[in-house]
């Protein structure tokens, strides 16, 4: 297999996750995660407090990108035709016509997404489920290129509406981000007050999507060796039957993670070998992501919550007991 090393894409998505370090400081772990999700194929979460630039986060990788944006702010008066669009009657020719929502462009900002109600979240469901939208009649598909960013603000719970289980296992990634360290918080405020004198800094040209298909088609063929498999598969299973190897541990998980989980891990595990420039697989590679992966389809049991447990610490511990390759 030809070496990663020499490859113009590979290179093309490190120069990408540079711009977006230069404009999104204090936050390597998001902005390798989008690049992740993308390269991956996955939708993504975004958790964190107000202020992190999540938003601008995302917003910017969308201009890094050949495609067309649409941010949706998610409120409880949200309404499914809000995002599906809507049927709308024509006097003049007595017919009906199809309105497009939101939903019809390739990378969509879902703000606050727990803020919306069940049913729009079951509009969005099907459209990252099925890649496609069902309004009234009229089933469309969506664009080959389809990512939804969500962000999510883990503070304020007033008004707001849990994301259930079925759409959170469609996330690929779920990221926790946290406030900047000291130096990062003082580049920062540099950072603002350049742009704050110049508003129009010139962005590289955007990625075609057609670089991006053909960099994703180059993930699927890093090579992962079937021990690696096994041991990926290991721990998904670990989540589903921990008891077999501390029942204590057992005890602490209501429910483990989905096959899509072990879908998901082996997918973004082969994305962080490509953009370290690797034609294969560690179990490195594999460690690195598993908690971003696993985070929000692994359900704590009453049991665990009381002891402190979430699924970081449950992960934390598997992790020593399942046996590298």
């Amino acid at each position: 297999m030809e070496s990663a090393m020499s490859n113009p894409l590979q290179q093309q998505f490190t120069q990408l996750l540079t711009e977006l370090d230069s404009h999104i400081i204090g936050q390597p772990h998001l902005t390798q995660r989008m690049v992740m999700a993308m390269l991956a194929d996955g939708h993504l979460l975004v958790e964190g407090p107000p202020g992190l630039a999540k938003t601008k986060a995302i917003k910017t990788l969308a201009s890094l990108i050949e495609g067309s944006y649409q941010r949706i702010q998610f409120t409880p008066d949200l309404l499914p035709s809000d995002i599906t669009g809507t049927e709308i009657y024509r006097q003049e020719t007595g017919e009906f016509s199809l309105q497009k929502g939101p939903i019809f462009h390739n990378l969509i900002l879902a703000d606050e997404i727990n803020r919306a109600p069940a049913k729009v979240q079951s509009a969005l469901l099907e459209a990252m489920a099925e890649d496609q939208v069902t309004v009234g009649k009229h089933t469309l598909p969506l664009d080959k290129l389809f990512m939804v960013m969500a962000t999510q603000n883990p503070i304020e719970q007033e008004g707001t509406y849990p994301l259930p289980e079925a759409q959170l296992d469609r996330f690929m990634l779920h990221v926790e981000i946290h406030y900047p360290a000291k130096q990062a918080e003082k580049a920062i405020l540099d950072l603002v007050e350049n742009e704050a004198r110049d508003k129009h800094l010139a962005l590289p040209e955007p990625i075609s999507q057609q670089a991006l298909f053909e960099a994703r088609n180059q993930v699927l063929d890093i090579y992962m060796s079937e021990e690696l498999k096994d041991y990926l598969v290991e721990l998904v299973l670990a989540t589903r039957e921990a008891g077999k190897y501390d029942e204590q541990i057992g005890r602490y998980i209501e429910y483990g993670v989905s096959p899509r989980a072990t879908l998901a891990l082996s997918r973004c595990a082969r994305v962080t070998a490509w953009l370290q420039a690797r034609d294969y697989v560690t179990p490195e590679d594999v460690q690195s992501v598993v908690h971003d992966v696993f985070r929000h389809r692994l359900l704590v049991s009453y049991e665990g919550e009381a002891a402190g447990q979430t699924p970081d610490t449950i992960l934390d511990s598997l992790l020593k007991l399942i046996p590298v390759v």
